[in-house]
C-alpha cells in the first residue's frame, strides 16, 4: 500500500468563506442553508448531517496555486468551523463506502487515468493510479454528482502547492 496525503480545503479559503460570504477567489456569493443528504465537507471531510447541520455552498477551483487552468466547481463546507482533516488520516472513513471517482492527473492539469471506487476498493485504486510513473496527484470528486471532494499526493513527494 502506497502511503499518502490527503488534501483538503485550507482552513484559510474555509475560514475567508465563512467570514465574507462569498468564495476568495472569484467574489462569487456562498449560499448557507441547512443541509441536505450526503453532502461532505470538503474541509474536515466528515459528512454535513442532513436537516441537522448547515452547510455552506461556494465556487472553489481545486486546481488553484498548482495549476495555470483553473477548473472553478461547487464545494461545501460546514457552515461552522471544524477541524481541517488531518493530512496523514487516511482516506477519510466517512467516505470510504460512497462512490468516488479518482482522476489521476500529471503536470500541466493533464488527466492521464481514472479509477470508480466504492465499497473498500478505495486503497487498490489509488496504488494502481500512483503506480504509474505519470501521476503527480489524484482528485477524489463524487461519482453521482461530479463534484470535488479532496486531493491525494503520495506521502513521499513535495507538494505542489
Amino acid at each position: 500500500m502506497i502511503l499518502i496525503r490527503v488534501i483538503a480545503i485550507p482552513t484559510e479559503i474555509a475560514d475567508a468563506v465563512r467570514s465574507a460570504h462569498k468564495d476568495p477567489h472569484y467574489g462569487h456569493p456562498a449560499h448557507t442553508e441547512v443541509a441536505g443528504e450526503g453532502a461532505p465537507c470538503r474541509h474536515c471531510l466528515q459528512i454535513i448531517a442532513a436537516d441537522a447541520e448547515k452547510a455552506t455552498l461556494f465556487t472553489y477551483d481545486a486546481f488553484e496555486g498548482i495549476e495555470s487552468l483553473p477548473l472553478p466547481g461547487p464545494v461545501y463546507i460546514h457552515a461552522q468551523a471544524c477541524e481541517r482533516y488531518p493530512e496523514y488520516g487516511g482516506f477519510p472513513p466517512a467516505l470510504r463506502n460512497s462512490p468516488r471517482t479518482l482522476h489521476a492527473y500529471a503536470k500541466g492539469r493533464r488527466l492521464v487515468a481514472a479509477e470508480y471506487v466504492e465499497n473498500g476498493t478505495v486503497e487498490a485504486g489509488i496504488d494502481k493510479l500512483f503506480a504509474r510513473e505519470d501521476v503527480d496527484y489524484i482528485h477524489v470528486r463524487s461519482t453521482t454528482a461530479g463534484c470535488y471532494t479532496f486531493r491525494i499526493e503520495r506521502a513521499d513527494s513535495p507538494s505542489p502547492r
